[in-house]
């Protein structure tokens, strides 16, 4: 297994990263990410590309300039391993490459999916970078393609809740209660149209997360322990139509985003 731990400069911030995933963030020891086989989701963070949202109402088909593409629930990225490039006591950098019209086997199938196989008509390569400082936690995401490839992206992490229902998200003037997330059920809440949301806790670390490149966020839970707060570059059910390819952004050879975390406490 690729791991790698990550400790600020001061030592009040750990971060630990396994086969890519941010599976702990740990501020003054308190831990900040939902923990793997604990109730909520199996995973603590992944990326949704090169589309956002369900596929099965569209026979898991999606049409592009250079063909038909088959993608599952979140696209096939999630499907690929990542290589370690390179890291050091505050960063590590790591990558995923795809050559197009490759098969790759659906992790979905036969018990969720009845695609076996997934495929993209380009050849990407994506990279993921960490860095952390004292006061954050920054994820870089570059993306090399073909120029005007079509694309879709979404960053997908779980934070730890108490589990007491009184957590808010805020975000353009508007508190978010968990009851609110949970009742949105499996096509999460959209805020739509910032860059940053807040976390707002009764006690621990509150959480900010500023973002570059994605201008929308996506809440999903189904427990009170855990929250995913997801950036996004689209929300796949705008007006009503999945996946529309409006929602689509078009490469321009090389894309960069970012997610920036940062604990804090209300004084």
């Amino acid at each position: 297994m690729i791991s790698v731990t990550l400790k600020s400069p001061d030592t009040t911030s750990i971060v630990k990263i396994e086969k890519g995933e941010l599976v702990s963030y740990q501020k003054n020891n308190e831990e900040l990410i939902h923990q793997k086989g604990t109730l909520g989701w199996r995973n603590s963070d992944t990326e949704m590309f090169p589309i956002i949202g369900p596929t099965e109402s569209k026979n898991f088909r999606i049409s592009t300039p250079k063909g038909t593409a088959i993608q599952d629930q979140h696209g096939l990225l999630r499907e690929l391993s990542y290589s370690l490039l390179k890291s050091s006591e505050y960063d590590a950098v790591f990558q995923k490459k795809y050559i197009a019209n490759t098969f790759i086997n659906n992790s979905k199938y036969p018990e969720k999916s009845t695609e076996k196989g997934l495929c993209w008509p380009y050849n990407f390569t994506f990279f993921k970078k960490y860095e952390i400082t004292n006061s954050s936690l920054k994820i870089s995401f570059e993306l090399q393609a073909e120029n005007k490839m079509p694309f879709m992206l979404g960053y997908h992490p779980a934070f730890m809740l108490q589990g007491n229902l009184d957590e808010i998200v805020q975000s353009n003037n508007q508190d978010i209660s968990i009851p609110n997330i949970i009742e949105g059920g499996s096509t999460a809440l959209p805020i739509l149209n910032t860059t940053e949301v807040q976390l707002i806790k009764k006690n621990g670390f509150n959480i900010s997360i500023k973002t570059m490149g994605f201008n929308n966020f996506m809440l999903w839970t189904e427990v009170p322990t855990m929250l995913c707060i997801e950036p996004i570059t689209a929300y796949p059910y705008t007006d009503g139509e999945l996946l529309s390819k409006k929602l689509f952004n078009k490469s321009k050879g090389i894309d960069i985003f970012e997610v920036l975390i940062t604990p804090f406490k209300i004084i």
